[in-house]
């Protein structure tokens, strides 16, 4: 067969729509030898954005650590696979779906928690837990309350139907993402340690099985879109957004593991980003093979489609498998009867090509192993982010008591409650969540127990644009703290790495310094990054997002009936404060949301000092001292010991500012390696002296009590009233016309 001609003709214009630069596409002329067709040209546009290869940032990622005694599967699958004892893992990862999200909230977010639970599934696991991270522009921004709404009821909507429980995340406010919103999804699931599902096809003359919903025109050129700019079109680029059906991915969920239980699968891999051609290619080319496709073959649901449409399309619910040889009627049988597609669309070769042929043409013949390895890899130019001052209380000036900056601040959009958020999403469904969302980190129950998984995402974006390093660290150090609070021990994260232009040296600059950031950290505390996402061009019309790299921390409770919680559980109980005290304001929420003001340095790490005192938090939760854990983050002690209060419906006598330290930088400073605990009375001088034999510095603060939180020298605060602030400000926002 012919390859078939040119239609249209490949012109630079055209070349410069599929997203490649003229280097680039010179370099793939070179591969082949000849013009592309159209199909080929889509196939390797497909292959070569950002989204797909990662051809700015792999330099990077692989400085990352990503081994360790726990780690089955790391970076490059699916999904990273971390050993939990007992012949399980925990199957995990977080990826984004920010474009589609800010042109279509609804189907955009909807979407992206189907595609991160087909990772997840595909892997051979099932999936027992959703999270994920949300960033919005300014609340005064017209379109923020619509873009909310939408996304919120996409994530709920899709998991919802689906049946997996949305566990955590976390929501916030800033004006840098109006024209761009972050939505990153995150999904967990379980599976045995003998029972893990790769990509990397095997074996000559295999079937290539294509499996579950009809291929249609949704999504094409979607992974395209997600590796460029947003500019004044991007409402016109709403046809590129898929439409998901949880229903039918409920479906394909349980085809997938009854004929992975069935002994029929060889390889698999999950049709997303790129969707036909990203999954067969990497199916083909990790196992040194080649595929050889007819798309006559692929089950579609409108007439007429092209090559180049089947090829690009990003339909949801589909997957790709290679099927063990004899099992093809068995695997159909299963299909069948759970109402899902089945055809077998090809075959895998040994002349790692990879061929797609349509109506008896040859659309595209390409080397396979190229498409990957041959992709664009670019060692950007980066400028560091100069370093900013210290922000002292000398500073600052300040009119507000530090109980009238407590309101405020508990009240903020930032760190207002997002119950309206979570309620919103079935955080009950499987009957294992152990504590809702609302806390430092969910808790899941493992089967029937006693193990639970913990699971968080964290990140402080203000401290990544101050200073991406000690931004990178501290997203690791918070996810690993929330994970210490309710008594998990950290395994391994995720990340989604979120940032604007990597063509702009300052904003490449962030990228490096977050991830020198991230892992240092991941490095000191033993906490492998084993999956994640990459999503640059994250800006609209030259104006970046605030450098968000999320980070998605899972960690192992070996007893549930251990697990910890951050509410006040009785009075007379002493209120321990782990870790030390300087009162740092800089890059603060305190700084934003009292002064106006966003400038200064973030507070320092000491990665040393957080592992210290973290292991010291959890022997006491392990030991059955601690009565309440909550660490110190956004917002300062004080905001820590509010949601402690609001939580337990309980107040507490508090002590006053250590002598020389003022009194607004102790209670909103936001120093790191912090966690309030509370143990019983009797208990509290054993603790402080053990704390000081570890070298620890703790000091007791207060004592819990009453209905209202006592402050020296200012009014007293009743908790049911900061709990009506805290609770009330998003519902009056979302319902307001």
């Amino acid at each position: 067969m012919n390859l078939i001609p040119n239609t249209p003709r490949i012109t630079p214009e055209l070349v410069a729509e599929h997203g490649l630069k003229p280097e680039e596409y010179a370099h793939f002329l070179k591969l082949i030898g000849r013009e592309p067709s159209i199909t080929e040209l889509g196939i390797v546009s497909a292959m070569w954005n950002e989204h797909c290869s990662y051809k700015s940032s792999k330099v990077w990622l692989r400085t990352l650590p990503t081994k360790g005694p726990q780690v089955i599967q790391g970076p490059g699958e699916n999904a990273g696979v971390v050993d939990i004892g007992d012949g399980l893992a925990v199957v995990f990862k977080m990826e984004s779906h920010n474009h589609p999200s800010f042109i279509e909230p609804y189907q955009g977010a909807a979407t992206g928690v189907g595609g991160i639970l087909r990772d997840v599934f595909t892997m051979g696991a099932r999936p027992v837990a959703a999270l994920n991270s949300l960033r919005f522009g300014d609340c005064h921004h017209p379109r923020t309350r619509r873009l909310l709404a939408g996304v919120v009821a996409g994530i709920g909507g899709y998991g919802n139907s689906f049946g997996v429980p949305t566990v955590g995340g976390s929501v916030g406010f800033h004006k840098r993402y109006n024209g761009n919103i972050l939505v990153n999804a995150m999904a967990v699931g379980l599976a045995k340690t003998d029972e893990i599902f790769y990509a990397a096809a095997t074996g000559v003359g295999r079937s290539i099985v294509y499996l579950g919903s009809k291929t249609g025109r949704d999504g094409i050129h979607g992974a395209t879109m997600a590796s460029a700019e947003f500019g004044a079109d991007a409402e016109e680029k709403r046809p590129t957004v898929q439409v998901g059906d949880p229903f039918a991915e409920k479906l394909l969920l349980e085809a997938c593991l009854e004929i992975m239980q069935a002994g029929c699968v060889i390889a698999i891999q999950d049709m997303g980003a790129a969707g036909l051609t990203c999954s067969a290619v990497e199916m083909g080319a990790k196992g040194d093979l080649g595929v050889d496709l007819d798309l006559d073959a692929v089950p579609c649901r409108e007439a007429g489609m092209t090559p180049y449409e089947m090829m690009l399309s990003e339909s949801q619910e589909r997957m790709l498998m290679v099927i063990a040889p004899g099992k093809e009627a068995e695997a159909e049988a299963i299909f069948r009867k759970w109402g899902l597609d089945f055809a077998i669309v090809g075959k895998t070769t040994d002349t790692q090509r990879f061929v797609v042929r349509f109506k008896g043409m040859v659309e595209a013949d390409l080397p396979i192993k190229e498409l990957g390895d041959e992709a664009p890899e670019y060692c950007r130019p980066y400028v560091e982010t100069p370093r900013r001052p210290v922000i002292g209380p000398v500073d600052i000036r300040v009119t507000l008591s530090v109980a009238d900056a407590l309101e405020r601040l508990i009240a903020s959009p930032e760190l207002c409650s997002k119950r309206w958020v979570w309620e919103q999403y079935d955080y009950l469904i499987q009957g294992n969540t152990v504590q809702r969302p609302g806390g430092d980190a969910a808790v899941v129950r493992v089967d029937d127990g006693p193990k639970a998984l913990a699971l968080t995402t964290d990140v402080t974006p203000r401290y990544c644009e101050a200073d991406p390093f000690e931004g990178g660290k501290q997203a690791v150090a918070e996810a690993w703290r929330n994970l210490t609070a309710v008594g998990a021990t950290p395994l391994a994260v995720t990340d989604n790495l979120n940032f604007g232009n990597p063509e702009k040296p300052e904003i490449m600059g962030q990228f490096v310094g977050c991830v020198k950031g991230i892992g240092a950290a991941c490095e000191a505390l033993d906490f492998p990054v084993v999956s994640g996402n990459v999503s640059l061009y994250n800006e609209t019309n030259g104006e970046a997002i605030l450098p968000t790299p999320t980070i998605g921390g899972v960690g192992l409770i070996a007893d549930l009936d251990k697990a910890m919680t951050l509410d006040f559980k009785a009075s007379g109980e002493a209120l321990l404060l782990i870790g030390k005290t300087t009162g740092w304001l800089g890059a603060s929420a305190f700084l934003a949301t009292i002064c106006d003001r966003e400038e200064g340095a973030p507070p320092p790490v000491d990665l040393i000092a957080e592992m210290r005192n973290g292991d010291f938090v959890r022997h006491l939760i392990h030991d059955g001292i601690a009565t309440a854990v909550h660490d110190v983050s956004d917002g300062g002690l004080l905001v820590a010991i509010a949601e402690m209060a609001m939580a337990g419906q309980m107040g507490a006598a508090l002590d006053g500012a250590p002598e020389g330290l003022d009194p607004y930088a102790y209670w909103f400073g936001e120093d790191q390696a912090r966690y309030l605990v509370t143990v019983p009375g009797g208990q509290a001088q054993e603790v402080l002296r053990k704390a000081g034999a570890s070298g620890i510095v703790a000091a007791k603060i207060g004592k819990t009590g009453g209905e209202r939180l006592i402050l020296p020298d200012d009014r007293p605060i009743v908790v049911e009233a900061l709990r009506d602030r805290h609770e009330t400000w998003l519902p009056i926002y979302m319902g307001a016309s």
